[in-house]
């Protein structure tokens, strides 16, 4: 990992590495070193190897199989095929200890999953699936310690919104090579829907998409998903450790709610429910996730006594936002973000909840934002990227700002039960916040949780809109107007890109926040900008100095 020194302490290797320690009861160990290939494969294996969703005894596996010319994603064109699969205790499999056959087809454009059963908790597998002769890289990944497990730490990375266009996914790269994590997070926008040249790096295309125009069709979304998959980068990390994913509005497209979109006409792209159906399937095809028997996507997984961490989808069950035009009512108890099956599951689990910490995988921001007594100026850039209208209203209605009774709800019990130690982790909004959650109920001297909020692998922040260099002037002053319009915000920056690690222990749970010099070169190094902590038993976010 190349990391450039900050003003406050320089982050290296060996540090992270000696951090990485984790229970040797629980035998939750972070491996050293990469898989062996982990690019892409040319011929048979084109789009890498992933892994996802761990259980104790569970991991999921996927890949993408070509078996003919023609059976390119998103064309319907090839064979039925047979796919072996291997996970072995290591990396030569020597000591393969399960394998199996799967069949693929066109039908759901060639990919494979497998839901391994019957493995050790807490032990590092190898992985690869073979047709005809050729293997595919070797994947790395590991299973969750048993639920009742000592589990003294865990570290994880997690990232958001990563537009192909924009720039290259260099932040994968920094993941995977630290050798460090225990798995990857993924708040959501893995893919953008748009066509080529409508989301690129302050306007400029950095690399072409495909397809080239606005994703609509199944086929679409297919050959969308597979060009992310060819990613270098996002390849390693994928093969590096698993990843537990939820998705926000981009896997379909911007703004969505539960039965439209800002970004969709339906006198020119079709019923918006077809619309969404093929968004779905492929990324059900395409992603190392578990779907539940209707399709949904919410979930909860646990490590040990540790953690206990709670996936959201806030985009299938959602009111349509309110317009900051015509005054909508953010406080209508009828209006919903998380839809109320979804709520109620949320506030049983973390109020019931064993696990020391109680984390939220939380797609958009819940923390308050008021914009109103800010400037014109700043208005308007943060308007462009929250989907708020020029003239100013309070509130973005996309977030949990727009759906004021369901956070009042979810808080409200949380108080009432007094639990604590709980964290939501969230991306969306393209750049990094540190918050306390505040409602007029709790005040700002009793905050029910803390909020880390990670920034854009890639997708345009404020300089990007506002056109001024990184870290200028302009975006200090904007963070300084944000804080003190908002006290329960302790840190924001808004123009970096990249991603952060977060670190459980059983006293503390810390971000890290790491941003790329520079998202439009391949190789950019990346530099620690700083770390936030809350510990147990308060809600209460403080500093924290450069790790060791």
């Amino acid at each position: 990992m190349t990391v450039i020194p900050s003003a406050e302490g320089a982050v290296d290797r060996r540090t992270l590495l000696r951090l990485a320690g984790l229970s040797a009861g629980a035998g939750l160990v972070a491996a050293a070193t990469l898989p062996g290939e982990a690019h892409a494969a040319a011929g048979v294996f084109q789009h890498g190897v992933a892994s996802g969703d761990p259980l104790p005894g569970g991991i999921l596996l996927w890949t993408r199989v070509t078996p003919t010319a023609d059976s390119v994603p998103g064309s319907g064109a090839g064979p039925d095929v047979t796919v072996t699969w291997q996970i072995a205790a290591d990396a030569g499999f020597s000591s393969v200890v399960q394998s199996g056959e799967v069949r693929t087809g066109p039908a759901r454009d060639h990919t494979v999953k497998v839901d391994v059963a019957g493995l050790r908790p807490a032990t590092t597998y190898w992985f690869r699936f073979g047709y005809e002769g050729a293997w595919s890289p070797v994947g790395r990944t590991m299973t969750a310690p048993s639920a009742d497990a000592a589990i003294s730490r865990l570290r994880m990375g997690v990232v958001s919104c990563a537009s192909w266009e924009a720039g290259y996914f260099s932040a994968y790269r920094h993941l995977a090579e630290r050798g460090d994590l225990n798995l990857v997070v993924h708040l959501g926008d893995y893919i953008y829907e748009y066509g080529t040249g409508e989301f690129g790096a302050r306007g400029v295309v950095v690399r072409p998409t495909k397809p080239e125009h606005e994703t609509v069709s199944l086929a679409d979304y297919r050959i969308r998903h597979a060009l992310h998959k060819t990613d270098p980068d996002l390849q390693a990390l994928h093969a590096s450790v698993p990843w537990i994913i939820t998705w926000d509005d981009h896997e379909v497209a911007n703004d969505m709610w539960s039965d439209g979109a800002e970004n969709h006409t339906p006198a020119t792209e079709g019923d918006f429910g077809a619309r969404k159906a093929a968004s779905r399937q492929a990324y059900a095809e395409w992603m190392p996730v578990r779907l539940g028997a209707d399709g949904h996507i919410y979930r909860r997984l646990r490590y040990g006594n540790l953690v206990e961490l709670s996936m959201l989808d806030l985009r299938t069950y959602r009111s349509k936002q309110v317009s900051g035009i015509d005054g909508g009512d953010i406080d209508d108890p009828a209006r919903t973000i998380a839809g109320g099956d979804q709520l109620e599951w949320l506030t049983d689990g973390l109020v019931g909840s064993t696990a020391k910490w109680k984390l939220v995988g939380n797609p958009v921001m819940i923390s308050r934002l008021d914009l109103a007594t800010l400037p014109a100026w700043l208005l308007g850039p943060l308007g462009d990227l929250l989907g708020i209208p020029d003239n100013g209203v309070i509130v973005n209605p996309d977030q949990w700002d727009g759906y004021n009774a369901d956070r009042e709800r979810l808080v409200d019990a949380l108080r009432a039960a007094h639990t604590r130690d709980v964290v939501f982790i969230t991306g969306d909004i393209h750049t990094s916040w540190a918050n306390e959650l505040t409602t007029k109920d709790t005040g700002t001297r009793n905050p029910a949780a803390a909020e880390f909020v990670v920034p854009s692998v890639t997708s345009d922040n404020i300089d990007d809109y506002l056109g001024t260099s990184p870290g200028g002037p302009l975006s200090v002053l904007a963070a300084d107007l944000i804080k003190a319009t908002n006290q329960h915000v302790k840190w924001v920056e808004t123009d970096g890109h990249g991603y952060g690690v977060l670190e459980v222990t059983t006293d503390r749970c810390r971000m890290d926040w790491y941003h790329l010099v520079d998202r439009t070169k391949k190789d950019t190094a990346a530099r620690w900008v700083t770390g936030w902590s809350v510990g147990t038993g308060s809600s209460k976010i403080r500093k924290e100095s450069a790790p060791r």
